[in-house]
């Protein structure tokens, strides 16, 4: 199996990837010009963070290339899990309704909502059409009056269900504005960021959230999420994270201005090579015989590539070849573990630069049937390309 062979037929599906990313570089170039971003805006403030310049103008610029009212982007957030539980909690009260469009969402959010649940907060679950795609018939027999907001996963997390992309998270909007025009529609925009030309603000939703250590930071911020949409959801969602009467004004951000913008800058061109990497992977194992998803001609919304084992030695050993390939860490063996939040231990192949960063290349699973691999990221498409090198060797 040559690489050289497979590149030459996905050469129109790289160009249209390439379209997309030409499209979103402009939009955050545009952003940047209309907010006069200056070297002020990489100063740093120190204590409480009030008058932080850069801060706001950083907010501005990712409030302007995701079409919002209002966005707070900080290293502040753990992960883009917290950056979630900071949008759901901030905009929910005792009694209120969350319902997911798409059964459970990924492991580390339904602790999330447990707690929630604990809390007060009702909670539903639509199951999948078909265990594949949102069932739209039952999503408008479930929403009413009693729905406070519906939660939208735009990628698959650790299941074999189709991402949705930006057409479908307009009909799951269209459909739920239909019945109840005050529910909030939050769309968990981890691993979405710059995969189409549209975002899911511009296709109906009110709120969405994601890491800076997926696409939007570019591979290069440290640490952080964000959070956009409608300015009275966004403002409530920072009170969560800092405390009433703050809300957005306050934070420092320890010198880190300059690479949240700047990895910004560099997101929708590591996105797009981290989309043309799994394209790639895609093809490689459909040719190998195995069941990869989505495949290489499918509409992508999302980074990631899902390669089903049914078994986990071959799992832990296609891990094994991505750990053994990175730039960091190349001499360490992944093993299953327990991880925080998720029920099965976990294998997790990934010597990334930013630990725990998946724009860079990465892949990972549950030691659970079918013992699938999510393979996601690459800072850019060469080393992607020498790693599956390297895979197709195997096979």
């Amino acid at each position: 199996m040559k690489i050289k062979d497979i590149e030459k037929s996905l050469v129109k599906e790289f160009e249209r990837i390439e379209d997309i990313r030409d499209f979103n570089q402009k939009k955050v170039l545009d952003a940047f010009i209309n907010n006069r971003v200056s070297p002020e805006h990489f100063y740093t403030v120190s204590g409480y963070g009030h008058d932080d310049a850069g801060r706001g103008v950083l907010d501005k610029v990712f409030a302007e290339t995701f079409k919002a009212q209002k966005a707070i982007v900080r290293i502040h957030f753990v992960s883009g899990t917290h950056a979630l539980a900071c949008a759901i909690s901030g905009n929910l009260r005792y009694g209120d309704k969350l319902v997911s469009v798409a059964g459970p969402p990924y492991d580390t959010m339904q602790t999330v909502i447990k707690s929630m649940v604990e809390d007060g907060i009702f909670y539903e679950e639509i199951p999948l059409k078909n265990g594949l795609e949102a069932d739209l018939e039952l999503l408008e027999k479930t929403i009413d009056e009693t729905v406070t907001m519906v939660l939208i996963q735009r990628s698959r997390g650790y299941s074999l269900r189709k991402s949705f992309s930006i057409a479908d998270i307009e009909k799951i909007c269209r459909v739920v504005k239909s019945k109840n025009p005050e529910c909030i529609c939050f769309a968990d925009n981890c691993y979405g960021e710059f995969v189409e030309d549209r975002e899911p603000l511009e296709a109906g939703a009110d709120l969405i959230a994601g890491s800076l250590i997926k696409n939007p930071g570019g591979g290069i911020v440290e640490a952080g999420g964000y959070i956009a949409g409608r300015e009275d959801l966004v403002e409530k969602a920072a009170v969560r994270l800092t405390a009433p009467g703050i809300g957005s004004e306050g934070g420092a951000m320890f010198n880190q201005h300059r690479l949240l913008f700047q990895g910004l800058f560099m997101a929708p061109s590591v996105t797009a090579d981290a989309v043309k990497s799994a394209v790639l992977a895609a093809k490689i194992f459909e040719k190998a015989g195995f069941v990869s998803t989505p495949k290489a001609g499918e509409h992508r919304t999302d980074i990631i590539q899902t390669i089903v084992f049914n078994a986990p030695e071959p799992l832990k050993a296609f891990c094994k070849t991505i750990q053994e390939m990175s730039p960091v860490n190349s001499h360490v063996t992944p093993i299953p573990d327990n991880v925080p939040g998720y029920d099965n231990k976990v294998i997790m192949a990934g010597g990334t630069f930013i630990e725990g960063s998946t724009i860079e290349l990465s892949a990972d699973g549950p030691l659970r049937p079918p013992y699938a691999a999510y393979m996601q990221g690459g800072l850019n498409y060469a080393h992607v390309k020498i790693v599956m090198e390297k895979v197709t060797s195997k096979y």
